[in-house]
């Protein structure tokens, strides 16, 4: 039983942060009940919907609306992935449902938050970490930036947000007995995830005017990416001296032209020469040579061929649900232990089953289909 067995969570189907949350949580342990909108083809991608039931409600119908606010008197969680609003117009905003359990958590996920001017208008993981310097420090010099997929501002900024407020309102409900809302913003979140950049500017130690000249943003030849000569690549982290001279003897670096690790007027020569060392093995040569040593060294692998890595496969790092390889629960519990309890169910797959865990008689399930409100 993971750390949220007996928890009950309620997740209106959206996309992006707020399924991967409930994911989490379902890899957790809790009873993750995904509300879906229509019955039929596929509910959810077979990644973040592991672990979930699916009931299809007509949110549109007011006996729709009752049955969720029904499940709602049963529930400890209710994830809203819509805009601002949304739920108030239909009828299940933290009004409606705090009225029915006062110990319930509102979760609210959205890219610009429940306030402020941007509020109501359409964006994506690009337009959230554009605002908060984000996307401005990715890239190389001289070139524009690089959007990082959707890893900032929709999963870190998000998805991991939602959990991190979910969980800790439940740990206060537990001592007050009540419940609250929760707004989780991308934004908010991509603009946390920059706080180390926030510390070192001040000091001089990053300049947030420009790209690849700073530590960790490729201007450093020790701390970038270098194509090797089958045409793969690898990646070099050796910040740390120790671990700097240990590339320079491992790589056969000379002293003469590496020595002055910090001096950033020598980073693009120093570059160029690590460069054509790099391109001298393949990427399974230096592989031998480097990987697991101190040198911070690591193959650059595509997400496909990352779960045949060594490393990961010793560690369970991805497992396979439903056919579908993907990551395993994490984080890992020693008592508790997350897990994925089944695939993917198709949308409606459990409505019967979850309606009457939430006390409806079959009748009342069977008019309540009849009538168009649930599916």
């Amino acid at each position: 039983m993971g750390p949220l067995d007996g928890y009950t969570v309620i997740e209106l189907a959206g996309i992006g942060p707020a399924p991967m949350g409930g994911m989490i949580l379902a890899d957790m342990g809790a009873n993750l009940i995904r509300v879906d909108r229509a019955a039929g083809g596929r509910a959810s991608d077979p990644v973040s919907g592991r672990g979930k039931k699916s009931v299809v409600l007509n949110l549109k119908d007011p006996a729709g609306v009752e049955t969720l606010l029904r499940m709602v008197e049963k529930a400890d969680v209710i994830i809203d992935p819509f805009r601002p609003g949304v739920c108030e117009k239909l009828g299940v905003g933290p009004e409606q449902c705090l009225a029915r359990n006062p110990k319930l958590v509102f979760a609210r996920m959205t890219g610009w938050g429940q306030e402020g001017p941007l509020a109501q208008a359409a964006g994506h993981d690009i337009n959230y970490i554009s605002i908060t310097g984000a996307l401005y420090a990715i890239g190389r010099s001289g070139e524009k930036p690089v959007p990082p997929l959707n890893l900032i501002g929709d999963m870190g900024g998000g998805g991991m947000l939602l959990v991190n407020g979910v969980l800790a309102a439940l740990l206060e409900t537990g001592k007050s007995g009540m419940g609250q809302v929760i707004d989780v913003a991308m934004v908010d979140g991509a603009a946390q995830l920059m706080w180390m950049f926030h510390g070192m500017e001040p000091g001089g130690m990053w300049d947030a005017t420009q790209r690849e000249t700073n530590l960790l943003d490729g201007a450093a030849h020790f701390y970038d990416t270098y194509e090797c000569s089958d045409g793969e690549y690898i990646s070099l982290g050796s910040i740390e001296p120790q671990f700097y001279a240990l590339l320079k003897q491992i790589a056969g670096l000379s002293e003469a032209d590496f020595g002055s690790q910090h001096d950033r007027s020598q980073w693009p020569a120093m570059k160029e020469k690590l460069a054509a060392v790099m391109l001298q093995k393949s990427q399974a040569e230096w592989c031998e040579l480097m990987e697991g040593t101190d040198v911070c060294f690591a193959p650059v692998l595509n997400f496909v061929d990352a779960a045949a890595h060594p490393a990961n496969v010793a560690r369970d790092t991805y497992v396979e649900v439903g056919g579908v390889t993907q990551p395993a629960p994490a984080p890992r519990f020693s008592r508790t232990p997350s897990a994925v309890a089944h695939a993917t169910h198709d949308a409606g797959e459990d409505t019967d089953d979850v309606l009457t865990a939430m006390g409806l008689a079959q009748g009342e399930i069977d008019k309540l289909r009849e009538a168009g409100s649930i599916s």
